[in-house]
């Protein structure tokens, strides 16, 4: 075995970009003539040639087709294959079917096909028209992957498969996209083309408006929209679901979804709409089900007085009923030397004269088949026509023979008749020699010597191939065509809604725990019966309304708003604040307050627009922030205060009270007057408060509460209540006063004011 000497870089790269040519080339583009890939080339070639499954047979098991194909056409796996069939029987999944299936091919709720030994298959009406014509060398053939068989390069498909059928693929680098359109509007767009190949982008758009999805739905896309995405051959079309109002018993009405966006999950559809519905999102929906049968019917049921266009415009908002579909008219186009394919993003008429050129190509390859067998049947007659005079001399020739042969070469010598002739002669039963009638033998040698100077003219002229190209084209459109399925909206009004109308007011607790898991439970539940994670304890339990938010202040000086009504309505552990909240590595919860739209503060747990919170770090860094647009915040937050490295805060007030009490671990306390925590403005750097030991950190911070009393929690389990005035007034970046206190503190909280 030889040694060669290469660099890693360059063998790597060679040879991936082998495999990369492999996967675009030979599985996952169409070829912008037929527009299959090659494994659905392979799978109809297969079915027709190997197994004799034209439309007029009985259906055969999918497992024959799938054999036949991985053994002589397709080295790779039989799910692919399976799965390529399987697309091309579903009605749901291409415009104009080209397997006609029977037993289970999954649905439009995602269900899988079942096993291809159960499954039986063969050709609908429309595929002969990709194959029909190749028995007639109309198109290349090559060597199979191990040169046993040969296959063809490409089908000479008579209908546009590529638009009307559309096509989706990922190869290395690169994808496509096609939608499917109307076979009716297809072959106009390509009539008009073939007259005038300048045909502008706008005039084709005029013929083929806009895709025309199996599933039937509305598009929704302006006209300056779709003429851009046909021109560039990228961009999105956008769809929308059809409804319908119908009446009910006891004055109940439903909203019922007729058709759905092409490609989008109706099982997956009806959990998002129960979904809105569970979490009382939509409240001008009480229930939906799923009747859908062959045709798509989900059935919502409106509240009583409920406005069901608003309705449904939140429905639509929400889940995939208004979906939009990726255009990427990427395709593998002959433009290589000597015929070879190289993928290339096209426009809407370039695609089209790629068909056009293709078609008439076969046409006239077509023409020179019928032209070669012509004039191999008029070598015959002529022959026939040379010896009938001598009908007799020609058979008592044959019989004193010694066989086929030997006939043949007297036959040749006597009438100077050429070898196929001869043979001719001799294979011809008796009875048709002595009966042949040589006026109709004439004939028939005149009838086909006029079609062979017809076609030799028609060969000569393009524009009578054309013309030829376009009677095949309103042929199939007269056969195949139907009407259009989805509707064109050429001015989509769009209802303006507000999430904050879809709210239902309800007074809630909105809990946050210590371990960062949020929920919201009826106020008028039991707060101490809530469950709680092993180990977790409540920060707050809020009394808020669903149409509040709820401000959270975290370690590293951020700040989120959430709103109530996003809060998991749950009697379990919740959820945890990472799903509402982008949260950093390490940021924990310090602090959370309710927030009313236009309202101002009224508690120590409540914030009003341009409410001021102080802030102060373990360290005893501490600074004042007037925060404002607390709706607005997204789910990342918004930070507002900044500490040096190894530091974080730990406590966070409203600022409603005069003063404020700063603790720390050993029982330093520090009573400060709420001005000697300076405002910032922006993202900023605190001030010292509390000048602390090494050895002691802050562990609260609290404000004055109305009882003037706290109480302060110690490490051995036990509490103490003390006075807010028992800690005298200082300056900021002192110690503090130090607390009569038997150990360590661990928590401070004020002491509620108790009403006589």
């Amino acid at each position: 075995m030889a040694v060669v000497d290469t660099l890693l870089q360059q063998e790597s790269r060679d040879r991936y970009l082998t495999y990369a040519l492999s996967v675009v080339s030979g599985r996952a583009l169409p070829d912008v003539r037929d527009g299959l890939k090659p494994v659905q080339r392979r799978i109809l070639f297969a079915m027709l040639k190997n197994l004799g499954m034209s439309p007029d047979s009985s259906h055969r098991k999918s497992a024959s087709v799938v054999g036949e194909v991985l053994a002589k056409y397709h080295p790779h796996g039989d799910i692919a294959c399976y799965e390529a069939m399987v697309r091309m029987a579903q009605d749901f999944s291409l415009r104009y079917p080209l397997v006609d299936g029977q037993g289970n091919f999954g649905s439009l709720d995602g269900d899988s096909a079942a096993a291809y030994r159960y499954t039986e298959v063969k050709l609908r009406p429309i595929a002969m028209e990709l194959i029909g014509e190749i028995d007639e060398e109309t198109v290349e053939f090559r060597d199979n992957f191990d040169g046993t068989v040969q296959e063809p390069t490409v089908l000479p498909s008579r209908i546009p498969n590529l638009l009307i059928n559309g096509v989706s693929g990922i190869a290395v680098g690169m994808a496509t996209s096609i939608p499917p359109h109307n076979v009716r509007d297809t072959i106009k767009a390509l009539i008009e083309l073939s007259k005038d190949r300048e045909l502008s982008t706008a005039r084709l758009t005029a013929l083929i408006k806009a895709p025309d999805f199996p599933s039937g739905c509305q598009i929704l896309s302006s006209k300056a929209e779709l003429e851009a995405v046909y021109r560039t051959g990228k961009g999105s079309i956008r769809m929308r679901g059809e409804w319908c109002i119908e009446e009910g018993q006891r004055g109940k009405r439903f909203v019922v979804i007729t058709t759905i966006p092409y490609a989008v999950n109706k099982a997956q559809l009806v959990e998002k709409i129960a979904d809105l519905i569970v979490s009382r999102r939509v409240p001008q929906l009480v229930d939906v089900r799923d009747e859908s049968t062959e045709e798509v019917r989900i059935v919502a049921e409106l509240a009583p007085g409920a406005d069901p266009e608003i309705a449904m415009a939140f429905v639509c908002k929400h889940t995939p009923l208004d979906s939009t579909f990726p255009v990427n008219l990427t395709v593998l186009t002959p433009t290589g030397p000597g015929g070879a394919l190289n993928p290339q993003l096209v426009s809407l008429r370039e695609c089209l004269s790629h068909f056009l050129d293709f078609r008439e190509q076969v046409t006239v390859r077509r023409l020179q088949f019928e032209r070669k067998k012509l004039l191999e049947r008029i070598h015959i007659l002529e022959g026939l026509a040379t010896i009938f005079d001598a009908l007799d001399e020609a058979i008592a020739i044959v019989r004193k023979s010694e066989g086929r042969s030997d006939a043949a070469r007297k036959l040749e010598a006597r009438f100077k008749l050429s070898e196929i002739q001869s043979l001719a002669v001799v294979d011809m039963r008796i009875y048709q020699l002595s009966r042949t009638n040589i006026t109709e033998l004439r004939d028939e040698l005149a009838k086909k010597a006029k079609r062979v100077r017809e076609i030799e003219r028609l060969v000569s002229d393009p524009e009578q191939i054309m013309e030829l190209v376009r009677a095949d084209l309103s042929e199939i459109a007269a056969t195949f065509g139907d009407k259009r399925r989805c509707e064109i909206v050429k001015e989509a009004v769009e209802v303006e809604i507000k999430e904050e109308d879809f709210l239902i007011s309800e007074d809630v607790h909105a809990i946050v725990t210590r371990d960062g898991w949020v929920k919201r439970i009826r106020q008028t539940n039991e707060l101490s019966g809530t469950r709680l994670r092993e180990g977790d304890s409540i920060i707050s339990a809020l009394q808020v309304n669903t149409k509040d938010h709820v401000i959270l202040v975290t370690n590293l000086g951020s700040l989120y708003s959430i709103r109530v009504a996003d809060f998991p309505a749950s009697s379990g552990y919740g959820e945890p604040i990472q799903k509402l909240c982008r949260f950093k590595d390490g940021e924990q919860i310090i602090g959370c307050f309710s927030y009313v739209v236009g309202a101002t503060s009224t508690s120590i747990d409540s914030i009003g627009e341009g409410a001021k919170i102080a802030l102060i770090s373990k360290q005893g860094v501490g600074l004042c922030c007037t925060v404002e647009g607390f709706a607005g915040l997204r789910r990342s937050g918004k930070r507002i205060a900044k500490l040096r490295e190894g530091d974080h805060f730990i406590g966070v007030q409203v600022v409603n009270q005069p003063e404020l009490l700063v603790i720390s671990r050993k029982g330093m306390a520090l009573r400060l007057k709420a001005a000697e925590f300076p405002a910032r403005e922006g993202v900023a750097a605190g001030v010292s408060i509390a000048n602390l030991k090494s050895d002691d950190e802050v562990v609260a911070l609290l404000q004055r509460p109305i009882s003037r009393r706290f109480l302060v929690s110690l490490s051995s389990g036990r509490e103490k209540e003390l006075a807010w005035e028992a800690v005298p007034l200082a300056k900021r970046d002192q110690r503090g006063s130090k607390l009569s206190l038997q150990g360590e503190i661990v928590g401070v909280s004020p002491v509620a004011t108790i009403v006589q």
